[in-house]
């Protein structure tokens, strides 16, 4: 089993053009520390200076995520509330533009690139995803399920409270997500160690690793923790957790939430108990911390179903985000 483990976003909210140059330094330092070659990292400085100079001139609330993906490349995610591309096709075609610039920004973003996606709704906002990989990159494996997340510091802090990792195979995959209590280097301490259990045995029960995981916590401040073991053969989907980290399942014919135990992991929790539901085809799992807010729609989130996870989870973070707590949003879906 493949173990991936969540990467840390930085926001740059795009309110000046003068973030534009702190986004694209702090991309290079992640392009170096991915190994990312001399053309791959001058392709990423490009994406990052027209994504960002987009926001700061057309967006409304626009914002740059920029992490490490995997061990070998940078994501750069923009997003925005507004005004949205009513033509997305007409928008990434060279010689468009709508403020007298040549209008060469999205299609050159697309080119250099080596994942591009965009979704845009007018009203409503635009998601633009964008990867680069280094020339070491690993190739994927043949994966049942594919995963995706974003985890983003609380306000002032440098490292994150949550933490999240997916182990993926042909059969289907587990998930992990954890919210260590408060923020901060301790909260970080308490959810890097859940993690860890799960990374150990990845394929174990999800009501094992929550019991070892009770264990390893007790030395930390504890944490809300979720583990979610995921079977395309059974159409299952196994959960143990405690706390509120709180995973749906939802599809164009359903929305179900998985419900988990009181307490703190580390701290106090009842013996751990494991529910199963059915896990319909093309339904998608979402589980967060509580960073976001528990009540949020599905209908921006529909058009999604059979695109990339991580548009959907940057959905879920622009519109419901609390913004004084760290948030954490992984998302996970048949492949294919």
């Amino acid at each position: 089993m493949e173990v991936i483990a969540g990467a840390l976003h930085t926001a740059f909210p795009m309110d000046d053009a003068s973030r534009v140059g702190e986004a694209r330094r702090h991309a290079a330092a992640l392009a170096e520390m991915a190994g990312l070659d001399e053309n791959a990292a001058g392709r990423l400085a490009i994406v990052v200076t027209e994504l960002g100079n987009n926001l700061a001139r057309h967006a409304v609330a626009g914002r740059l995520l920029i992490a490490q993906s995997g061990d070998s490349g940078v994501e750069v995610i923009s997003m925005d509330e507004g005004p949205g591309m009513a033509d997305t096709n007409l928008c990434l075609s060279d010689g468009y533009s709508t403020a007298g610039t040549p209008g060469t920004g999205l299609g050159a973003v697309k080119r250099m690139a080596d994942d591009f996606e965009l979704h845009s709704a007018a009203p409503g906002g635009t998601i633009i995803i964008a990867r680069m990989r280094s020339a070491r990159a690993r190739p994927s494996h043949p994966h049942a399920v594919r995963v995706a997340g974003i985890s983003i510091a609380a306000p002032g802090e440098t490292v994150c409270g949550d933490s999240w990792a997916a182990g993926l195979n042909s059969a289907g995959g587990s998930i992990i997500v954890a919210d260590g209590l408060g923020h901060g280097p301790q909260a970080a301490e308490a959810s890097l160690a859940a993690t860890s259990v799960f990374g150990a045995s990845p394929a174990a029960g999800p009501m094992d690793i929550l019991a070892r995981a009770h264990g390893e916590l007790r030395s930390t401040r504890g944490a809300a923790v979720s583990i979610l073991h995921l079977d395309t053969q059974a159409d299952t989907i196994r959960c143990c957790g405690a706390g509120n980290v709180l995973a749906r399942v939802i599809s164009g014919m359903s929305d179900r939430s998985i419900l988990t135990q009181h307490g703190t992991v580390g701290l106090q929790i009842r013996r751990p108990d494991e529910v199963t539901q059915p896990w319909p085809d093309h339904a998608v799992l979402v589980v967060h911390s509580d960073g976001i807010e528990s009540r949020w729609g599905t209908d921006r989130l529909m058009p999604l179903l059979g695109r990339d996870p991580q548009l959907m989870a940057a959905v879920l973070i622009r519109d419901h985000m609390r913004g004084r707590d760290d948030a954490t949003v992984v998302v996970m879906r048949r492949e294919g």
